[in-house]
């Protein structure tokens, strides 16, 4: 059996004390219809940066202005064949009134929630989520 590492990343996009996720599509192979927050796969050759603007771009359409780093998490899948390291990014968009435009094969719907929210969209053992409630907790005491 072929292991392989593979990076993903994802953006904490925040806008007036709230998070941007949005609904995988129904057709997605992994996890379909599972709340998360946007992002990706890393392609060969690509900077994270890179993949977190082109991911944006792809299923939003908007432009983002990529912060630090704040927290990072792993996971395997396709049978263990596949180590997963997920980066997660502090992002806010270029321009707070753009209007986004979902690509419906990525995402079928979003949400801007708030952090008393998240435990309606994320279970408390899930990782994405309790990433999400580190995000808010990190902006709350950088204030």
């Amino acid at each position: 059996m072929d292991k392989k590492q593979v990076i993903t990343a994802c953006v904490f996009l925040h806008k007036d004390g709230k998070v941007l996720i949005g609904k995988r599509s129904k057709t997605k192979s992994f996890l379909p219809g599972k709340w998360e927050l946007p992002g990706g796969h890393v392609e060969f050759g690509e900077t994270i940066e890179q993949c977190l603007k082109r991911e944006l771009q792809e299923e939003f359409n908007i432009d983002i202005v990529l912060d630090k780093p704040y927290s990072e998490y792993t996971y395997a899948m396709n049978d263990g064949k596949d180590h997963v390291i997920e980066v997660l990014y502090f992002a806010q968009m270029r321009d707070p009134n753009q209007k986004i435009k979902i690509n419906k094969n990525e995402i079928e719907e979003y949400k801007w929630i708030s952090k008393h929210e998240v435990d309606n969209y994320f279970k408390d053992n899930d990782d994405e989520g309790n990433a999400i409630r580190k995000g808010f907790k990190v902006l709350e005491s950088e204030k």
